[in-house]
Order: C-alpha cells, then sequence, then structure tokens
C-alpha cells in the first residue's frame, strides 16, 4: 500500500477506556485516536460521581457480592472478579501516577457511598467533577495522536479479519489501517428522548457491528438514572449524582414526603432501577413534580463537594441547597453492547477489541453498581493492551476502496426526532410488549424508506434494544416489563 494511513493500533474514542489504551500501550506503537468531535466530548467528561474501587484487600470481595447483588443475577462472576482485583491495583496506579483524588486535611484518600454499596468505596476528583479531572490526567500524559471531528462509518473487515475504519473527516472519506482496533465509542443514549450522555453518544458503532454480524449481547439491560434534571433545552440532560443522596440527600414528593421507603427499605440508597420506577410510578400516579431536597447541606459545603451541580444549576436560577430541583430519571448507561471475551477481543474476529460501555463482558450484569463504569474502563482497557502486545499480528494486506452511501439524507432529522421519543416510550424505564412491537413495526418501515446510513444504524441498534426486551421472558433488573 503507498501513501496510506497505517497504524499499529487504531482506537475508536477518545473517552477513560480509549484514552487509558492509547496510554498503557509501549511507547513505539503508532496509535491513532479518533475522536467523533473534540476529545472530551464523551461520557467520560461528564460523569460525576467517581470511581467505585475495593478500598484494599479486605473489601474485594465484599465489592464483588454488592455487584453481583446489583447485576440481578445476570453477571459472569468471573468478569466481576477481574473488575474488583485488577481494580484496585489499577485505580492505585492511576494514583501514584499523579491523577489527583479528593483527600482530607491529613492527605487521606476520600471515600464516598452510593446506592447498593455495602460501604463507602467511591473515590473521586473535583468534588463532582470526577470524569472531567480523570480525562483531563489522561489528556496530559498522552502522546498518540488524535483525529478529531472524525465519524467511523465502517469497519474494515474481510474473511473474519478486521484491518482498519472507514472514517468521514472534514468532509472526505478516509480508511486508516492497523493490526488492531479498539473500539471504546461509548453507549447508545441519543437514541433517547432524555438522557444524560455527550451528544456525540448514539450507537453508530453498535449498529455497524450488527450488520458485520458481530453479537451485541444483552441490549435491553438499559439503565435510567433516577436523579436528572430535564427541564433544559440541550439534549444531554442535567445529571444529579448519586453521591448527593449518599451523603444525605433525599427524595420527596410535592408534599415533602420520602415515598421511596414504600417501594424498598433502603429507600434513597436503593438500587437506580428500584429508585427510577418508583419516581417514573409516583409521578404517574400522583402528577406534579418529584423533587431532590438538599437542604439538609451546609450551603459552603455543597458548593465545595458538588461544584458541578452548584454552578450549572444556579444558571439556571436554582439557589443550592436551599431550593429543591424537580428531577426524573433520563437514560444513563447501556449495560448491553458488543460481545467480547474478559481480555476486551471480540469473538470470531481478528484484529478487534471493544471496552468500556460499547463492551459487555457481563461484568454489569442486569444493572450497573454505582461508578463501577469508570472502573471498568480502566480494568479491560489494561487487559485489552495486554492482549495486543502480545499477539503475533500479521501485517494488512488488503486494502480497501474508499467508497460509502450516503450517510445522511433529508428528512433523516425528522426520524431521528420520532426514534428519540419511541425508544422513550417503549423501551424505557417500563416496558410493554404491545408497545414494543408496535415500536418494531414502526423501525421496520423507517428502515425500508429512503435514510441515510448514519440513521440506519441509529436504527439497526435501537431495533436490536427493542428484539432483545421482546425476548426478555421475564423482568430482570433494569429491564422492568409490565405484561
Amino acid at each position: 500500500m503507498k501513501n496510506k494511513n497505517i497504524y499499529d493500533v487504531i482506537v475508536i474514542g477518545s473517552g477513560i477506556s480509549g484514552l487509558n489504551v492509547a496510554n498503557t500501550l509501549s511507547k513505539d506503537k503508532k496509535v491513532l485516536v479518533i475522536c467523533k468531535e473534540n476529545s472530551w466530548d464523551c461520557n467520560t467528561f461528564y460523569a460525576q460521581g467517581g470511581i467505585a474501587v475495593p478500598v484494599d484487600e479486605s473489601d474485594i470481595e465484599s465489592h464483588i457480592q454488592d455487584t453481583i447483588n446489583a447485576g440481578a443475577g445476570l453477571c459472569d462472576k468471573k468478569a466481576v472478579r477481574v473488575l474488583c482485583e485488577d481494580g484496585l491495583r489499577t485505580v492505585r496506579d492511576l494514583i501514584d501516577r499523579g491523577c489527583p483524588f479528593d483527600r482530607d486535611e491529613s492527605g487521606q484518600i476520600l471515600y464516598t457511598k452510593e446506592a447498593a454499596h455495602s460501604r463507602n468505596r467511591i473515590i473521586h476528583s473535583g468534588g463532582d467533577a470526577t470524569g472531567r479531572e480523570v480525562h483531563k490526567f489522561l489528556m496530559s500524559e498522552n502522546t498518540s495522536q488524535l483525529l478529531y471531528n472524525s465519524t467511523v462509518t465502517d469497519l474494515l473487515i474481510e474473511d473474519d479479519i478486521c484491518h482498519g475504519v472507514r472514517v468521514w473527516h472534514n468532509g472526505e472519506l478516509r480508511n486508516y489501517y492497523a493490526k488492531a482496533v479498539v473500539i471504546a465509542s461509548g453507549g447508545v443514549g441519543s437514541i433517547y428522548e432524555y438522557h444524560t450522555n455527550s451528544k456525540t453518544i448514539s450507537g453508530e458503532l453498535q449498529g455497524i457491528c450488527l450488520e458485520k454480524g458481530l453479537e451485541l449481547r444483552d441490549m435491553q439491560m438499559m439503565q435510567f438514572h433516577p436523579t436528572v434534571f430535564i427541564h433544559s433545552l440541550g439534549a444531554r440532560k442535567q445529571l444529579l449524582t448519586e453521591a448527593l443522596r449518599g451523603e444525605g440527600a433525599h427524595i420527596v414528593g410535592k408534599d415533602g414526603e420520602r415515598f421511596l421507603f414504600n417501594y424498598d427499605d433502603r429507600g434513597e440508597l436503593s438500587p437506580r432501577s428500584l429508585v427510577s420506577r418508583a419516581i417514573f410510578e409516583y409521578k404517574k400516579k400522583y402528577g406534579g413534580e418529584v423533587y431532590l431536597d438538599l437542604s439538609m447541606f451546609d450551603k459552603e459545603f455543597f458548593k465545595k463537594r458538588f461544584p458541578t451541580i452548584y454552578f450549572n444549576l444556579k444558571d439556571l436560577g436554582y439557589n443550592l441547597p436551599e431550593d429543591r430541583v424537580p428531577i426524573s430519571p433520563a437514560f444513563h448507561y447501556a449495560m448491553g453492547g458488543i460481545k467480547t471475551d474478559l481480555d476486551a477481543k471480540v469473538p470470531k474476529m481478528k484484529n478487534l477489541y471493544a471496552v468500556g460501555e460499547v463492551a459487555n463482558t457481563r461484568v454489569h450484569g442486569a444493572n450497573r453498581l454505582a461508578s463501577n463504569s469508570l472502573l471498568e474502563g480502566l480494568v479491560f482497557s489494561k487487559r485489552a493492551v495486554k492482549s495486543i502486545e502480545s499477539e503475533k499480528f500479521d501485517f494488512l494486506v488488503k486494502e480497501f476502496d474508499v467508497k460509502e452511501e450516503s450517510l445522511v439524507k433529508s428528512g433523516d432529522k425528522e426520524i431521528k426526532n420520532e426514534l428519540r421519543t419511541l425508544m422513550w416510550d417503549s423501551a424505557g424505564i417500563i416496558r410493554s410488549r404491545k408497545k414494543l412491537e408496535d415500536t418494531l413495526i414502526k423501525i421496520d418501515s423507517y428502515l425500508d424508506t429512503d435514510i441515510g446510513k448514519f440513521l440506519r444504524l441509529r436504527l439497526k441498534t435501537s431495533r436490536n434494544i427493542v428484539k432483545s426486551t421482546i425476548f426478555q421472558k421475564e423482568s430482570l433488573g433494569a429491564c422492568y416489563i409490565i405484561d
């Protein structure tokens, strides 16, 4: 191949998983990190709560058990053990490298508690800006090439070998080739009407994998965060971290009653799926708003511990912690994703890996334990690197044409917005098979129309979520079906 873009490793995505792959690879590797827009426009950057990690070796078994309990029987126990055992070493390494985490006056790392954890084990940075601070740190370590404003349109696959990717970059198509491709593109947030995700997260890579015959697993398991401020104009809604409740905030009805105890004796610290359903059902039964009551916090403490929330809501006219904040559940995290093994390899495909939210190792099962997501990104990205470094790749000999079908067509935006409403109504917090079947018919009708490739990929990912839910025989974890 003459004058082609050839790399050792291509990483799709610049969140915690993608950057950690790039930073952990040996420095003699030529690495390209593909960013859909800016490097920071990823879910990692907006993560608030922290990183769940065993406090020490004696806490590993408890963290494992909490993760399995939250996962409602769908977790792979080997994957969970890898997460917690490797996680302790991986986070210690991150701290030793200088990543800034919040500490007390004596210099000890601060731990907080979130729902379904049996003890305080969540470390945080910048108060409620953990994702942003970790992302800034990983970017400061990065020496790999970053390709901005670039959307992957296809995986270059032939004979079950992934040779690289096709990218739409600054108005032109380009092929990039590599010995290994790592998908770290995140979840599916933008296919839902209400979500907390970066606007760049829309499930296209999952759709590409479906078209290539690669397996998506557990796509019915979509997690909804219970405490989100949705009364804003932007597509990404304002997350109100679970750490607020871990440190004492209350969820109350219009008359101030803490109604969660009617659903579960853990109240505000019940698993996310239970809290989301309780709020959803309460609002449907009684009407009006449900609120997050923050009045128990000292104002100066609140500004220091939760600065992101304080200043973002101040700009919207709220005086915190005095004012109650209206909340609603919103889509937050995909437990389902591209099936991988515990080394992040995609089965039945050479040279292809997936890490982070886009992947499915069954470490989260049917319901992700709070703040396990950043830990997963760190742990399995390192395992992917170890696997890549140990492989003896036959270098690429296959060259692909640089051509692509129409990516966007007129009318796509209208269908995209209709899809978001459909997915929220049918594949949201509480689901019925009749609505799901109607949505499946509607999605199929969209797929039969003249649409661009990006919308088709989004529709195929959505279709897989809907079908997976229909095939789910009974409610489990985050997948709650009423009929």
